[in-house]
């Protein structure tokens, strides 16, 4: 055990399936270390409102940030430039059909401020084994037959569980993104996990809620 800076001691995770309150997370959200990435510890992080992220050859960390930045799906905002490229016949749309590519493809991507990439070989395999399960799900951007940007992340029935997008062409990520959030405002979804802030997601509308409205949200 160690301190995490918030009295309460960082918990490592061993072969029981079970998580620590996430009240005990520090304020940067780490809330555990360890365990393993199986379907069932995964599921009932996302249950949970807790997520894996971690470098290579790292130990497994497990977080719940507050805030948490969400998106409601039927606040998503277009603009004008969007609203174009939205109507135009230069993007298609797939879901499900590459979805390793997806994963691949997003794990390679350059992120500013960010060394290598947390979409480890481990974590690949398991995302890919909750896609067989079909609780991972992914959304493919297409332009002229070519794979240029998508999506993926954990699908709970309620709460989408973004977890990462790549664009190869401007505006193809945002496209896949603007999409999903149409579909799920029509299935009526309560929203969209982003999991931490950043600008491009506030910009597409999504907001910082207190971690405690995101679980209740979750957990409805």
């Amino acid at each position: 055990m160690e301190n995490n800076g918030n009295n309460f001691p960082l918990y490592f995770l061993g072969e029981r399936l079970e998580f620590p309150p996430v009240e005990q997370a520090n304020q940067d959200g780490l809330l555990a270390v360890g365990g393993d990435l199986s379907t069932e510890r995964m599921l009932l992080a996302y249950k949970s409102g807790i997520f894996p992220w971690f470098n290579q050859d790292a130990l497994i960390l497990w977080w719940s940030p507050d805030p948490r930045m969400v998106l409601f799906p039927e606040r998503i905002k277009i603009s004008k430039s969007m609203r174009k490229v939205m109507s135009s016949q230069q993007f298609n749309l797939t879901q499900n059909t590459c979805f390793e590519a997806v994963v691949e493809a997003c794990s390679q991507v350059e992120r500013k401020g960010q060394e290598g990439t947390w979409i480890t070989e481990n974590m690949k395999s398991a995302y890919l084994e909750l896609h067989k399960k079909g609780y991972a799900k992914s959304y493919e951007v297409w332009e002229n037959e070519k794979l240029v940007g998508g999506l993926y992340g954990v699908d709970l029935g309620h709460v989408f569980c973004g977890e990462s997008m790549f664009s190869l062409t401007p505006n193809a990520s945002k496209f896949a993104f603007i999409k999903l959030a149409e579909e799920l405002a029509k299935k009526k979804y309560r929203m969209i996990d982003c999991q931490v802030y950043t600008n491009h997601l506030e910009s597409l509308g999504a907001e910082e809620i207190p971690r405690a409205k995101f679980l209740e949200i979750l957990q409805s």
